[in-house]
């Protein structure tokens, strides 16, 4: 039973003054019990105990039984709030200074001294008063001064190990005596150890030395603006941002940089929260490309990157040149990315508010970049002159667009002009041909060429990388202005049938564009001239077909013959047709895909039309070919 336990251990003390060994013995089973428990702790503080070691620690002539006694008392008064305001006292703090100056007092009793300090003030504005009026936080100072030498530091030797552990616990017992509640009394007796610190931060950058140093700091400056500028003022954040440089650089191959800077960053941003116009010391160092640096470490947690966020805000909050420096270094798209990826509500208002920053910045640029003064005293004011300039510019693209509508529909229009005059030509030609049937060129590979001359051949140009790309032959203007002088009745009809398939041809040759641009460009241009000179033969063909009138006029003219002398013959002597269904479609409309249809059908195929047919299914296969090649890089370079 534990009530038993204590009850039998506290008559042990008592019975065993003459054993020191025992005693210890004693003790140590007596701060297991109650360590953590505060309900043993309450039981030994009703039973006496608890005053019982209080002044047994004082008493004892043994050292070993003082040292026990004390680590009993902080581990009680840690465990039970009753206990610690049992024994917060002026008294005790007096007991416990003698302990610190007096010279047979070994490091490891002084030790003791300051963690019964500590507990005592911990989270106790009573503690924080009686040690601040006793003079106990003057010699905490003291020690803080002179426990250690940064230039004879050595953790692994004992004695050098011992004094460290000192150190570090003055280092606890004053972060307690200004903070949790905050102190500002307190704040402004530390702050006198200012110098000290900063001689240590600029000799030492190990972990062991910068840590309590770091922690020390930040909450001694913590929401006190005195404090604040008088570290300032001895250089303190100049020192900080040097370290934070040296370890951001080193946190690229060292984990433990990694997090010991994020340590010096909080102590940044508590130098600056509460007056981002101190920030300015800052640029000469570049601390916010240094901290964007180190937000790119993966191996950071989400309360790190809260951290570093915040103290980047607090840093381009007023600043300008930190606020130029955050957009040079690409820290919008990354404040942005961190908005967007993260769920966790802190790492969102902290980038919210960097991000806010931006905006305001942006802002300011924008009229400062238009000729407009910064000088600008009312909140409203500045952002009707942001809308205006936003205005402004949407109607300068507006107008923009606009004329490139306007320079497009005259090119149509030009193209449209030139078109008819071609109709209106060959519909000339054809009405002479018409009256001189038997009349044949002088050359006509001359005449073919000649007008191949005066007849554009549509291209389809991609503006990405310049190249060449094949014409649709369903969609040529060179087959549209053919079909319409042969068929100028329909020609009209036919024109409003093409326009209305336009738009999806456009689209498959827009996804021609943008595939043959992922490609190597040397690769695209070979092939592409290739499907270009197949598509002119293509064209070629086809003109011989809607242009019957261009090199075989007596294979007409007999045809023409033919067909008045069926027509001068009376219905009962018809004779069957056994002619060529291509040559006898007469004025009926086809497009390349119904006529090859149709010819594909007659078992009367002349010579002309079975090679216009083999041609084709050349042309087809290898644009096949083609697209398939294309297809099958572009899939490769994705």
């Amino acid at each position: 039973d534990m009530k038993t336990d204590l009850n039998l251990l506290l008559e042990c003390l008592k019975y065993q003054m003459d054993c020191p060994v025992s005693q210890k013995e004693a003790l140590i089973t007596i701060y297991s019990i109650c360590q953590q428990n505060s309900e043993a702790s309450e039981y030994f503080r009703e039973i006496g105990g608890l005053m019982f070691i209080n002044d047994l620690a004082k008493s004892s002539v043994h050292c070993i039984v003082k040292e026990a006694a004390l680590f009993t008392l902080g581990v009680i008064i840690e465990s039970n709030v009753y206990c610690q305001q049992t024994l917060c006292t002026s008294a005790l703090f007096e007991d416990l200074i003698v302990f610190l100056i007096n010279k047979d007092s070994g490091v490891n009793l002084k030790r003791m001294s300051v963690y019964v300090i500590l507990v005592l003030v911990s989270n106790n504005s009573n503690g924080q008063t009686y040690v601040r009026d006793t003079g106990c936080i003057g010699l905490l100072l003291q020690l803080f001064r002179t426990t250690l030498s940064a230039s004879k530091m050595n953790l692994s030797d004992e004695s050098s190990n011992q004094c460290y552990q000192l150190w570090s616990s003055v280092c606890s017992t004053l972060c307690a005596c200004v903070n949790n509640p905050q102190n500002e009394d307190n704040q402004n007796i530390c702050c006198s150890v200012f110098p000290c610190a900063k001689e240590w931060l600029e000799s030492c950058t190990e972990p062991e030395i910068v840590r309590p140093i770091c922690s020390f700091l930040g909450l001694t400056i913590a929401n006190n603006s005195y404090v604040q500028k008088y570290f300032v003022s001895v250089g303190g954040l100049d020192t900080l941002a040097k370290v934070l440089i040296k370890l951001t650089h080193d946190s690229c191959v060292s984990h433990s940089s990694t997090k010991l800077a994020v340590v010096v960053t909080k102590t940044l941003d508590a130098c600056i929260a509460n007056d981002s116009a101190m920030g300015v010391v800052l640029t000469k160092y570049h601390t916010v490309s240094e901290l964007l640096k180190l937000l790119a470490n993966d191996a950071l947690d989400t309360g790190e990157k809260v951290s570093i966020i915040l103290t980047i805000g607090h840093c381009t909050e007023v600043c300008e040149e930190n606020q130029c420096e955050l957009l040079q270094n690409n820290g919008l798209p990354l404040m942005i990315q961190v908005l967007t990826e993260s769920q966790d509500e802190e790492l969102n208002k902290a980038a919210t508010f960097v991000l806010q920053n931006c905006k305001q910045m942006t802002e300011q640029l924008s009229l400062k970049i238009n000729g407009n003064s910064l000088n600008v005293n009312n909140a409203e004011e500045l952002d009707v002159q942001v809308r205006k300039r936003s205005l402004q510019d949407y109607w300068k693209k507006a107008k923009e667009i606009l004329h490139r509508i306007n320079v497009i529909e005259k090119e149509h229009e030009e193209e449209r002009v030139q078109g008819r005059v071609f109709v209106d030509g060959s519909s000339e030609d054809n009405i002479e041909a018409s009256k001189y049937p038997e009349v044949k060129p002088a050359d006509p590979n001359t005449y073919i060429e000649r007008t191949y001359k005066e007849v554009p051949c549509p291209q389809l140009t991609s503006k990405l990388d310049d190249q060449v790309l094949p014409p649709s032959v369903n969609s040529s203007p060179l087959k549209n202005e053919i079909v319409n002088a042969m068929d100028p009745v329909n020609a009209s009809t036919r024109q409003s049938e093409q326009r209305n398939t336009s738009c999806s041809v456009n689209e498959l040759q827009m996804d021609s564009v943008l595939q043959s641009h992922s490609i190597n460009k040397k690769t695209a241009h070979a092939q592409n001239q290739s499907v270009l000179q197949v598509g002119i033969t293509s064209i070629f063909l086809v003109g011989l077909f809607f242009l019957p009138n261009l090199d075989q006029y007596s294979f007409y003219s007999k045809i023409t013959n033919e067909e008045k002398n069926t027509s001068s013959t009376s219905p009962s002597h018809k004779i069957p047709d056994l002619r060529c269904i291509g040559c006898t479609a007469g004025g009926l409309f086809f497009n390349s895909r119904t006529f090859t249809k149709m010819l594909q059908g007659c078992p009367y195929q002349c010579d002309r039309h079975k090679v216009i047919l083999e041609a084709e299914e050349r042309y087809k296969k290898e644009l096949h070919k083609s697209a398939v090649c294309n297809n099958s890089k572009y899939a490769t370079y994705e």
